[in-house]
This record gives structure tokens, C-alpha cells and sequence, in this order.
């Protein structure tokens, strides 16, 4: 079959999540507040992490390059899909179009490894005290956040090598607020079945093999810990709780879109602004709210910025 590299469509048509205008003025407000509180919580916590020596660990590294990445993916889509809510006529190009596409899977790719990094870093400092200093040095934590990025560029291109040369010549509208891929590639004026099931099944069997990875890690920690009475072993317990919360609100919402790629259900779009919209707010909340250390340190930052700015 030869497929044009031309495509009749030059753009797509974003149907959002309502056509109600009184709706969409509250999505605006609403989740331009939601976007703002994402990004300075994100940003708080990196700043956080970089300016305060005892949170200078593995541990916190890969918290703060976590925050980095749930910062960017709440961007990729969120401001535009805020503007459209203002507007009638809700386009994006087709490399806009492209674009997001290869954004929402490079960083969800890297997300995903950099939380099996964080399980296998719990892993090793509860399972192996002694020697977790020896294990997670620097040079593994750079090496285990390089190898996310490249994962992620790799998952991404993948997904692309194949779509940007679909040819579109029919209906260009997405039922969605972003450039989603199950959704785009169906649009193509070819049969995309094969095609689809094969590039879509490798983001769902990804990302349900790394759950079901991470749920095996996560259930080792929780026995080891549970032989354990101490007050470390509590804490431990504590620190394993976020990580595993933060797991099951990323994977949950992408297993179930990933798994049934080409059936439509009401609830996607509800799933679909739960994993690029609160997902990145609410993993701050998470961390910050069950660590002690993250929260004295950032009350220190936050003191340190108004006596300040007072001056």
C-alpha cells in the first residue's frame, strides 16, 4: 500500500470537553487555576530539592527530575486547550497536531521509567540498608534519569514513524481537547487497524507491564517493611504509600485508554484530563503532604524568599 507523504488535512479540530459556552468559562477559570497551582508546586519542589543540602539523595533526585516532568507534561496541552475554551473555532495545525503526540508519549515514557527507578531506589535503601550508598550512587541515579529520556524519545519516535506519513483527506475532528493518538489515527483515509493495534498496544502493553512490575516491587518493599517494627521501617512505609498513590493515579487512567484503544467511552475524556491535568498537581500534594523533610525544607525556602523580598 503506498501512502502519500501529502495530507489533503492541514489541521484538526479540537472538539474540547463541552460545546456549552457557560462550561467552557468555568473550565477556563478553573483550570487555569488548576495549571498555575501545578506549575509553581512543581516548580516549588525542584527548587526545593536543588537549594536544601539534606535533601541532596537519590531518592530526592529523582523526586525533583519526577516534578520536572509532571510540569512539562501539563503543558504540552493544558494552555491551549485553557485558550480554546475562549474560543469558538478550536484548531491546531497538523504539526501541532504532531507535536503533541510525540510530547504526551515522550514524556509519559520517561515518567514511566523514572517511577520504576523510584520503586527499585525504595527497593534497595529498605531491602538493602547497607548497602544502598554503594548501589544508588550518583552515577547510577544520572545514568538511571538519562536512560528514562532515551526510553522516552525511543517510545515516542516509535509511535510517530508511521503517522506522520497517514494520509488525511476526510474528517479532521478530535474528540478530544489534545491530539491524542487513538483518536488521530483512525481519522486517516486507510484501514489503520493493523497499524493502530500494533503502535497502541505497545503504550498499553508498556505501561501494564511496568504496573504490574512496579505492584510486584512495591508488594516485596511492603513485606520487608512489615517485618520490621521500627520507626525508619514507618517512614519507609510512608515514603512506599506516596510512590505506590503516585503509581496507580498515572497507570490506572492509561492502562484503561491503552487497553481499548478503538472503543470510545464517555469516561476517556474525564481519564484523559485526570492523567495530563491532576495527575502533575496532585504527585506535590502527595509527596509534600506525606514527607516531613520535603515540607520543613520548603517552609525554610519559603522564609528564606520573604525575608527577601522584605528587604
Amino acid at each position: 500500500m503506498a501512502w502519500s507523504n501529502q495530507s489533503v488535512v492541514t489541521e484538526f479540530i479540537l472538539q474540547g470537553l463541552s460545546s456549552s459556552w457557560e462550561l467552557q468559562i468555568f473550565y477556563f477559570l478553573f483550570f487555569s487555576m488548576v495549571y498555575v497551582a501545578t506549575v509553581l508546586g512543581n516548580l516549588l519542589i525542584v527548587f526545593t530539592i536543588v537549594s536544601e543540602p539534606r535533601l541532596h539523595s537519590p531518592m530526592y533526585f529523582l523526586l525533583g527530575n519526577l516534578s520536572f516532568i509532571d510540569m512539562s507534561l501539563a503543558s504540552f496541552a493544558t494552555p491551549k486547550m485553557i485558550a480554546d475554551s475562549l474560543s469558538e473555532y478550536k484548531a491546531i495545525s497538523f504539526e501541532g497536531c504532531i507535536t503533541q503526540i510525540f510530547f504526551l508519549h515522550l514524556l509519559g515514557g520517561v515518567e514511566i521509567v523514572l517511577l520504576v527507578s523510584m520503586s527499585f531506589d525504595r527497593y534497595v535503601a529498605i531491602c538493602k540498608p547497607l548497602r544502598y550508598l554503594t548501589i544508588m550512587s550518583w552515577r547510577k541515579c544520572v545514568g538511571l534519569v538519562a536512560f528514562s529520556w532515551i526510553v522516552g524519545i525511543f517510545h515516542a519516535m516509535s509511535q510517530l514513524a508511521f503517522t506522520v506519513n497517514l494520509p488525511f483527506c476526510g474528517s479532521n475532528v478530535v474528540d478530544s481537547f489534545f491530539c491524542d493518538l487513538p483518536l488521530v489515527i483512525k481519522l486517516a483515509c486507510v484501514d489503520t487497524y493493523i497499524l493502530g493495534v500494533f503502535m497502541i498496544s505497545t503504550s498499553g502493553m508498556m505501561n501494564l507491564v511496568c504496573f504490574i512490575l512496579l505492584v510486584i516491587s512495591y508488594t516485596i518493599i511492603l513485606v520487608t517493611v512489615r517485618q520490621r517494627s521500627s520507626g525508619g521501617s514507618s517512614k519507609a512505609l510512608s515514603t512506599c504509600s506516596a510512590h505506590f498513590t503516585v503509581v496507580t493515579l498515572f497507570f490506572g487512567p492509561c492502562i484503561f485508554i491503552y487497553v481499548w484503544p478503538f472503543t470510545n467511552f464517555p469516561i476517556d475524556k474525564v481519564l484523559s484530563v485526570f492523567y495530563t491535568i491532576f495527575t502533575p498537581l496532585l504527585n506535590p500534594v502527595i509527596y509534600t503532604l506525606r514527607n516531613k523533610d520535603v515540607k520543613d525544607s520548603m517552609r525554610k525556602l519559603i522564609q528564606l524568599v520573604s525575608i527577601i523580598s522584605s528587604w
